[in-house]
């Protein structure tokens, strides 16, 4: 028998199919299937438009048959099945598809919903196998034909006996080696998980004889039986209707796909037709994964091709800041075989992401708007990762994110959106008052928000590490301005109060500038202020980096020591001012000095910082406790 050469660059281009477009030897299995499935799409199409061919839709299947002795995989289909002519030109021809050629030749297949449609697929085959074997018999044909090639030199065909349509495809399995162990391809557990996996939504039932332990009734003993054992469940639940799937089920169906040990927060069930047509089933997870703010997690949402699983997660369906939804995309634009490398220049895959962005920004929007309490809890799990997703981006993506922040209000006691601050405000205010320490109650005892909230202002509370560097890229929200209320520039005096402020500090100058020179680099200025109530000091910052920054950016890896420009004021109202000036003006520079440190480290303090030289300040204050 003559050995024919395939009739493309044959080897060459068999390698780039095996080595390039798949890098996971696990979906020859899919790829097989899923060439199966078309067949039996391609038998019951023709039955619908032949009166003569009698076809059972329910007769249809794949079956799946190993032989552990001789190393060998089968899979059967009694599908439309193939002559020596199709042999010959669908698989002697790498990279011609045999579906392609059906729905050319048959005007009324071109909606078939078929899989395949590239001809590249049964080549994965020989990433696991050292010999495959077609057996195959056309519905139009009264022979069979054999298929054989070692996918190096050729392959052969020759008739053969099969007594009825359809294809067999026996997968002689290659040695093992010591990186790749192909007996798992033997194993029953590794063939279930495959087909659960890739191909658990075929249409048509998956079989396969199965040993199971049975116990008999009479003698109470258990016998080993052989059992007939669908393995695809053949029905996706994200192409059903909406109405005809329960709460219960997609729950169900969640925990169970992805693992989750609570219901998820929001179910989005849409399918989509136009440019692009697919059906989407997402999920929004009712608290985060252990890993999810770590290196380690992994984005992306499943991929499915008419009802076969592509990828388990693409990345590029999900943009980072959305990257906690879970879920599936299902599309028949999508080819089967697309890859990794080639899946950030798929224009489908960027219109399908597009739109999924869209629809969980609307969906979170609902959520906000119809049920706050389940928003809060996202937001607690996840409210950070929109908060990257402004910061990370420098602003690019602040239009679609920033109606989703939420900030404690010192007036609303609550978490607020942007929104609803703005809301409340009065006409003539331009200004988004905020405040950043560790906890609520920190903040709340911070002399500055004392002062905003006497002054009837609300005021945000930020206790995240990322709020103000988020607030810095936003800059300003439907035109209001954020103002921190530890900022030099925050000054809610009167003009006349500013005035007489303006010139108390102008008297105390020479006070100030001998302080400053006891500071040093350590603050910027020195001054007195008037929106301090019963504390006696504060520390405050001018420029972009304020205490809270220099804490986060100092906690860093790598860190370059950033310095806030620190801003030392004194209450012109506390006994201290009149004790400051009392020892300038009588020359007790010593003890000016030591008053000085202890007001400056108290002031850190206050403000959360560490203090500068503890063992000194202690000394200091034991001194004049002393005294």
């Amino acid at each position: 028998m003559k050995k024919k050469e395939f009739k493309a660059e044959s080897k060459k281009l068999l390698n780039m199919m095996i080595n390039s477009i798949y890098t996971n030897k696990e979906i020859f299995l899919r790829e097989l299937i899923s060439n199966s499935s078309d067949a039996l799409d391609k038998l019951y199409y023709l039955s619908s438009t032949n009166g003569e061919l009698k076809v059972n839709k329910e007769d249809l299947e794949i079956r799946i048959e190993v032989d552990k002795e001789n190393r060998t995989l089968k899979i059967i289909d009694n599908g439309i099945g193939m002559d020596k002519e199709e042999l010959e030109n669908n698989l002697g021809t790498i990279a011609k598809s045999g579906t392609e050629l059906f729905k050319e030749s048959n005007n009324d297949a071109k909606n078939l919903e078929i899989i395949g449609q590239f001809g590249v697929g049964f080549y994965s085959s020989f990433m696991v196998s050292k010999k495959v074997e077609v057996l195959s018999r056309s519905i139009n044909s009264d022979k069979s034909y054999l298929w054989t090639s070692d996918g190096i030199d050729g392959y052969t065909i020759q008739e053969s006996e099969k007594n009825d349509n359809g294809t067999v495809i026996t997968l002689y399995l290659k040695d093992n080696t010591d990186d790749v162990n192909y007996d798992e391809f033997l194993d029953n557990y590794t063939i279930e998980r495959l087909i659960k996996k890739y191909s658990d939504y075929i249409k048509y039932p998956i079989r396969m004889d199965v040993e199971t332990e049975k116990e008999d009734e009479k003698s109470k003993k258990k016998e080993k039986v052989i059992e007939t054992k669908t393995l695809n469940s053949m029905i996706p639940i994200w192409k059903k209707k909406m109405s005809d799937v329960s709460d219960e089920e997609y729950h169900d169906f969640y925990v169970d796909k992805f693992y989750d040990y609570e219901h998820p927060l929001k179910v989005i069930h849409s399918s989509v037709e136009g440019l692009t047509s697919y059906n989407a089933l997402l999920f929004i997870p009712s608290h985060a994964p252990f890993n999810y703010y770590t290196k380690e997690y992994e984005k992306g949402l499943m991929l499915y091709s008419r009802g076969v699983m592509i990828m388990d997660k693409c990345a590029d369906l999900l943009p980072d800041y959305f990257s906690f939804v879970k879920g599936i995309v299902d599309s028949e634009d999508i080819s089967l075989n697309i890859s990794r490398e080639t899946m950030q220049e798929d224009r489908q895959i960027k219109l399908i992401a597009k739109n999924i962005e869209t629809k969980i920004k609307r969906e979170l929007e609902t959520m906000l708007k119809d049920n706050r309490e389940d928003y809060e809890k996202f937001y607690e799990a996840f409210g950070e990762q929109l908060k990257y997703g402004i910061y990370s981006s420098y602003g690019m993506n602040k239009e679609l994110l920033e109606d989703l922040l939420m900030f404690y209000s010192s007036s609303e006691e609550k978490l607020v959106t942007l929104n609803e601050y703005v809301s409340r405000m009065d006409k003539d205010d331009k200004t988004i008052y905020y405040a950043s320490g560790e906890t609520v109650d920190k903040i709340k005892m911070l002399p500055s928000v004392e002062e905003a909230l006497m002054k009837g202002k609300e005021v945000l509370f930020f206790t995240n590490y990322l709020d103000e560097f988020v607030i810095k890229v936003l800059g300003a929200y439907k035109e209001k301005q954020f103002m921190n209320v530890n900022d030099s520039n925050f000054d809610l005096s009167s003009d006349e109060e500013k005035e007489e402020l303006k010139k108390k500090n102008e008297e105390s100058v020479d006070l100030f500038k001998s302080m400053k020179e006891i500071l040093g680099e350590s603050v910027k200025e020195i001054r007195y202020t008037n929106k301090l109530k019963n504390h006696p000091v504060c520390l405050i910052t001018d420029g972009d980096v304020s205490l809270e920054m220099e804490k986060v950016l100092n906690a860093m890896p790598n860190s370059e020591n950033v310095k806030a420009n620190k801003i030392l004021e004194i209450n012109e109202n506390h006994p201290i001012s009149k004790k400051l000036e009392d020892l300038y003006e009588n020359k007790k520079i010593d003890e000016l000095k030591d008053y000085t440190k202890i007001l400056y480290n108290a002031a850190r303090l206050i403000e959360g910082l560490s203090v500068e030289n503890p063992t000194e300040i202690t000394n200091l204050i034991c001194d004049i406790m002393s005294k």
